[in-house]
């Protein structure tokens, strides 16, 4: 077929938006942007308008019509007229017998363009729509041609009436279908995630309800002997501060709770591994005494910082330590460990428990979304901490072999002020 070669090219180049999303938001928390859209789509553009096919008489042909309702469609009306600017620069710089034209062409052709794109996420037979869509802007450049040039039509006719449909249906279909269910997927995924997050903190807090409920009993307890002993201050004295510390021990819980579970920003820092390693072993142990799993913690002295955000580091540690709880469920003397130390410019912490382990093949799986070893399990916790570890420079190793436990090795690069000055 004449111009086979070409036009998978131009379907190559179509697809260029695509293939962006799913490298570059593959592991993101959120889901694509308008600048994002108006970025890959104006690369896309451009190249196909280099690559561009030459029908005949200087005329060319490429796939800006599709690259332009597809940016409508996801990047919206200031996207839409940013890349219609740019094709109109560009068009004049390729310059042809074909310029004056396809600025008419490009100038009737838009306003259609926004009205499919408002039509799109009404509509529900989305194959009629595409093939209505492919149809009508071939139809518009192809009218408009041989109203200022027939013989163009008449010495081309095969390719305006075959090759431009072909490659605008081809091309709107392929974009738009893929695009739209990756798009569809991620939200799932970014939604599944923070439902998972909320289990999770949910499981937590219904375990530091009976651990804050203790020292509230036993305040209440001795201010009824402070009641009953109002003539020895001695006893009322001692009565007073046993409560005002497990006051302060209650007030501790709810607060590093509070702070481990409050909303992730943005923003990397200095962070002092010990001390978000302490916090979050704080929090955890009433979920891990609710299992009976004796939590433990092992660390170096002094501060072992790393770049990074604080909130996110929480909660993977948190991730892990969780699961390493609920991997204990029938061990005899369940631990889970933590253990945090430094060799060189690296530090490593190492999540132990002697649960049930896995084997070999669900260990290498551990990290992929929507894979659990859990009956109940999504995944997604995993995959949103092995994100998070990636993010900050640092690798994770699993070892584990059926009923024997499991360790997670997570390495971090450490904080080099030096380094950064320098760069």
């Amino acid at each position: 077929m004449p111009g086979l070669k070409e036009m998978i090219l131009q379907l190559f180049l179509t697809l260029l938006p695509f293939l962006c999303y799913n490298v570059y938001y593959r592991n993101k928390a959120h889901n694509y942007s308008s600048p994002f859209i108006l970025l890959t789509t104006g690369i896309s553009l451009f190249l196909s308008m280099t690559f561009n096919r030459e029908a005949a008489n200087g005329f060319i042909y490429d796939a800006r019509y599709i690259l332009l309702f597809f940016g409508l469609i996801f990047g919206g009306l200031r996207t839409g007229f940013v890349l219609l600017a740019g094709f109109i620069v560009y068009r004049l710089y390729l310059g042809g017998p074909g310029t004056e034209i396809a600025m008419w062409t490009i100038l009737v052709s838009f306003p259609v363009s926004v009205l499919l794109s408002q039509l799109y996420r009404r509509v529900k037979r989305r194959p009629l729509f595409f093939t209505f869509s492919a149809l009508l802007i071939s139809l518009i450049p192809t009218t408009l041609l041989y109203l200022y040039n027939p013989d163009t039509i008449r010495e081309s006719l095969l390719f305006y009436l075959l090759y431009v449909p072909l490659l605008n249906f081809i091309g709107i279909w392929l974009l738009l279908s893929l695009f739209q269910r990756a798009v569809i997927d991620k939200n799932l995924s970014i939604v599944y995630a923070q439902k998972e997050k909320l289990e999770t903190i949910g499981q937590v807090a219904a375990s530091l309800v009976h651990e804050v409920r203790n020292p509230l009993t036993a305040v209440k307890g001795f201010l009824k002997l402070i009641s009953e002993s109002s003539g020895n201050q001695e006893k009322v004295h001692r009565y007073i501060e046993i409560c005002v510390s497990e006051m302060e021990r209650a007030e501790y819980i709810l607060s590093e709770y509070l702070a481990i579970t409050k909303p992730s920003t943005d923003r990397r820092e200095q962070v002092n591994m010990n001390a978000i390693l302490q916090i979050t072993v704080d929090v955890m142990r009433p979920y891990a005494n609710m299992n009976n799993v004796e939590l433990q913690l092992q660390h170096e002295e002094g501060a072992c910082r790393v770049m990074g955000n604080p909130e996110k580091i929480k909660q993977v540690l948190m991730n892990l330590i969780k699961n390493a709880i609920e991997a204990c469920y029938d061990a005899e003397n369940a631990v889970v460990s933590l253990t945090l130390e430094t060799l060189d410019n690296e530090a490593f912490i190492y999540v132990r428990d002697n649960g049930i382990g896995m084997s070999k093949e669900q260990a290498e799986r551990l990290g992929s979304v929507f894979y659990s070893t859990k009956t109940t399990g999504t995944g997604l916790g995993l995959a949103f901490s092995y994100q998070v570890i990636q993010e900050l420079g640092g690798s994770v190793k699993v070892r584990s072999e059926p009923r024997q436990g499991t360790e997670f090795a997570i390495t971090l690069p450490l904080y080099n002020p030096s380094a950064i000055q320098s760069g």
